[in-house]
């Protein structure tokens, strides 16, 4: 018969009868160290407690029959009665002794229920813990299925009727660590029926001692870290057994139990039995309140968090929990390496069977460790933007919990803990709500650098305004917080479609303001942060709303910001804090009768011819224009395309333009009058063009960029290329004018009747250059279609800058027309002419022919 025997408080969540873990009698008690998470850990000790009612039947019958055999000679001279009984009852015991142990153990082994009602932790000793054991026992021969077995089980048990154990001492070992004695454990003296449905009701008091601390270190550490594939167990004990007063000896029990992979394996007597490895029990920070503690003694303030841990007991074991001392640690740059940050208490609890647990823990963090916010080497972060990335993005960051210095419990409870660092995976906090405004305002718009390379940040507009941030304070912290600098990277999107990204790299400086509980305001000024087009189809959309929309227009971003925040320990970093937002969009004033645009009103002053050839003018001009938007904008270079009908007929630029808000002066420009760029269409447009210019008709011109309007950001410019501004064509100021005679080139005329020849007074808007009349043919009409006379003249002749007089010019009167009538009744006075005329004009090396139509010409009248 094998001596070894024992019973485990934990067995398979399978068991049907029992949920929880007790010890009854000599059971041996074989509790794992942590508890399974996954499922909830069954306490039923039948099997064991089958083993070892087994084995106790099997060593009753063996003493009982060496009794039998020492009695056999004193019986001789009893009556054959006697004889004949003895003789029955020696048979029966040698029977039960020597042929049916086998079928004893099976009976034992099938039959035997434990049911576990609770076990407590009574006291915390100076050398271990006192626990108090609560359980039933009973055998139940409706449990084993062979009828022959049960039929020899119930004879055993009606012989023996009680076994019982004495006092005994239980050792747990590691054998794969040495031997290393994980604790020791004190059974007293108890009694067990084995009648059928008898109840035995075990309630003991049993003082258990931990063994060596390095054990518990080595196993949790190395289970910590993944690598414990097996572990072995192993109890010891020499329990002394008894039937009543009858001694049954000293069995010698020896079982082991196995962690292995993902099952636990319990080997005793061809005897298995899975579980899953045991893990951490499922827990939930139910509140979290950081704020300020101030120092006692010391005009200064330290970081303080109340936690509140809640778990359900699921088994039927009770303990009381002194205040227990921890530290705190995160992960350090190096694996397997910790840094200690905060210290912990947790306050007194008592944890009731099958009940919810809570605990509340007090942590302080005196200071930052300069570990904690050192980048790591080969890389741009610390081992704090490292915890609050997992923190702040709703992941499960890790802090690490280990045993301090304990002040209310012994020695041993210190040892222990101190020597096991056990992960614990800390909730995160969804952020992404936590900035419930964004604004934009004041805003500055710079276009690239013309000269910088594409790719080049140079090389993309750039954005200066006023962030107003309205963030929401999460419940937890109530500390003082101030906010000093930010930088973000931020997406721009326009009705779900992405078109930009505005990034601001380098630390702007930031303020912030409390408004109310739980809202924090934050104020910074961004300069020239580069915006990045990379869509230009959505990119125009969103330019011609600003323009032309009605609609309020909305621009989504989506950021991650960096802030720096100043707090009792000094400064922290917060990086990748998720923001999302609405950025509010200005649009251009309605109230314009020609549009949002009509307000530019340009005009141009200063006018001055640089370069010439036969197709093209290149002029330099002052313009004064109003900026009727709310932006201001700094333009470094751009060239854009100037179209009439479709048609190019030039192109103008500006460098190291600022424009403000309102009236802009002086805005020095370049264009270059090319029609010739249009196409073959394009010199008759622009002749027509320049002609209904002169002739002081209403005319327009299309403004349009194009891919290299701004050669740095190509798209950039495509983008904006789908836009088409129409404006009026500029006026020009010309010497003297007056309201009476506004934009007329051709000032006023005097006929001479006798000589056949007229003079004209003309104003040139070139106040530096020299225009040429190559050719005139000209007709000059009294009363809109009367004609008066006409001229034809190709001798060249100049028309300098300002006012001057033209030569007299050769004139066929149209005898006996009304005109020329009219002109006659007019001698000596003045008459309102109109003319139509041809004309040829130079400058430097262009030479263009175009018509003229005046109306209203005051002409004098002589002899």
């Amino acid at each position: 018969m094998a001596d070894d025997e024992a019973s485990p408080l934990l067995t398979s969540d399978a068991s049907p009868r029992a949920e929880e873990t007790a010890s009854s009698g000599p059971l041996l008690e074989s509790t794992p160290l942590l508890s399974d998470s996954s499922s909830t850990p069954r306490y039923d000790g039948t099997e064991d407690t089958r083993e070892y009612t087994a084995s106790v039947l099997s060593a009753a019958s063996s003493r009982s029959s060496q009794r039998s055999k020492s009695s056999k000679h004193g019986t001789r001279r009893i009556s054959y009665i006697a004889m004949f009984i003895l003789a029955v009852l020696m048979i029966a015991i040698m029977i039960l002794a020597f042929i049916l142990p086998d079928a004893v153990q099976e009976y034992a082994k099938e039959a035997a229920v434990l049911e576990p009602t609770n076990l407590s932790i009574e006291e915390i000793t100076m050398n271990g813990v006192r626990a108090r054991v609560q359980a039933n026992f009973r055998l139940d021969a409706n449990r084993v299925g062979n009828n022959a077995v049960r039929r020899v089980g119930r004879a055993v048990t009606w012989v023996v009727r009680e076994v019982g154990n004495e006092e005994t001492e239980v050792n747990v070992y590691l054998p794969e660590y040495d031997g290393v004695l994980l604790g020791t454990a004190t059974v007293p003296p108890l009694a067990f029926k084995l009648r059928g449905g008898k109840t035995t009701t075990v309630d003991f008091v049993t003082d258990i001692k931990p063994g060596d601390a390095e054990g518990y270190r080595g196993i949790v550490n190395q289970w910590l870290d993944g690598k414990l594939h097996e572990l072995r167990l192993q109890a010891k004990a020499q329990v002394p057994i008894r039937s009543g007063i009858l001694p049954l000896g000293t069995h010698a029990i020896s079982e082991s139990l196995v962690f292995e992979g993902q099952s636990l394996y319990r080997s005793f007597s061809s005897l298995f039995f899975t579980k899953k490895v045991p893990s951490l029990p499922k827990y939930n920070i139910t509140r979290i309140n950081v704020h300020d503690v101030p120092v006692p003694g010391e005009d200064k303030m330290q970081l303080g968090a109340d936690v509140t841990i809640t778990a359900f007991n699921k088994y039927p074991v009770s303990l009381y929990f002194p205040k227990l001392a921890f530290e705190l640690l995160v992960p350090s740059c190096q694996p397997y390496d910790q840094i200690l940050v905060a210290a912990a208490l947790t306050s007194p609890v008592e944890v009731h069977a099958n009940s919810d647990v809570e605990l509340n823990v007090r942590g302080i963090v005196k200071e930052i460790p300069k570990s904690l916010v050192r980048v790591c080497p080969h890389s741009e972060s610390s081992p704090l933007d490292m915890f609050l990335d997992h923190y702040m993005h709703g992941e499960d960051a890790t802090v690490y919990v280990r045993g301090g210095k304990q002040l209310s419990v012994p020695d041993w409870v210190g040892d222990i803990l101190s020597s096991i660092t056990v992960p614990i995976p800390f909730p995160g906090h969804n952020f992404d709500s936590i900035l419930k405004e964004f604004s934009l305002t004041d805003v500055d718009f710079t276009l690239p650098d013309p000269f910088a390379e594409p790719g080049d940040p140079n090389a993309d507009p750039k954005v200066s305004g006023t962030i107003l941030v309205t963030a929401a304070i999460p419940s937890e912290m109530n500390f003082q917080v101030n906010v000093t600098n930010i930088r973000a990277t931020s997406d721009v999107f326009y009705r779900k479609k992405k078109f930009g990204e505005l990034n601001v790299r380098d630390w702007q400086p930031a303020n912030s303001t409390e408004t109310k509980v739980s809202e924090l305001k934050i104020q910074s000024r961004i300069t020239d942060a580069p915006l990045n087009i990379i869509n230009s189809d959505v990119f125009s959309e969103v330019v011609q709303e600003v323009l032309f929309g009605n609609d309020k227009l909305m621009l989504d971003i989506k950021a991650l910001v960096d802030v720096k925040v100043e707090t009792v320990l000094g400064q922290l970093v917060l990086k990748d804090v998720p923001a999302e937002g609405k950025i509010p969009v200005k649009r251009l004033p309605r109230s314009l009768p020609g549009g949002p645009l009509d307000g530019l009103d340009p005009q141009v002053g200063d006018v001055k011819i640089i370069d010439t050839t036969k197709n093209s003018v290149t002029i330099q001009a002052l313009v004064n224009v109003t900026n009727p938007t709310p932006y201001t904008a700094t333009i470094p270079y751009v060239n854009i395309h100037v179209l009439c009908n479709n048609s190019i007929v030039g192109e103008a630029t500006a460098r190291g333009l600022k424009m403000k808000r309102g009236n802009n002066t002086n805005v020095l420009v370049e264009a270059t009058w090319d029609p010739s760029m249009g196409g073959g269409d394009g010199p008759r447009v622009g002749r027509n063009l320049i002609s209904q210019y002169l002739s002081g008709w209403n005319t327009t011109l299309t403004i349009k960029a194009h891919r290299n309007s701004i050669p740095s950001a190509p798209v950039l410019g495509e983008a904006l290329s789908h836009l088409n501004i129409t404006v009026d064509t500029p006026k020009l100021q010309l010497p003297g004018e007056t309201e009476d005679d506004k934009s007329r080139f051709i000032r006023d005329a005097t006929f001479h009747i006798f000589s056949s020849t007229a003079s004209f007074t003309l104003v040139s808007p070139l106040q530096h250059n020299t225009l040429y009349i190559t050719s005139v043919n000209a007709t000059a009409y009294y009363n809109h279609t009367d004609p008066v006379g006409h001229i034809k003249h190709d001798l060249p002749f100049e028309a300098p800058p300002g006012v001057s007089e033209t030569p007299k010019l050769p004139v066929d009167w149209s005898m006996g027309s009304v005109g020329y009538d009219a002109l006659k009744k007019a001698l000596g006075s003045q008459l309102k002419l109109d003319a139509f005329a041809i004309v040829g004009v130079r400058v430097d090396s262009w030479v263009e022919t175009v018509w003229y139509q005046g109306k209203g010409i005051g002409a004098h009248i002589r002899m």
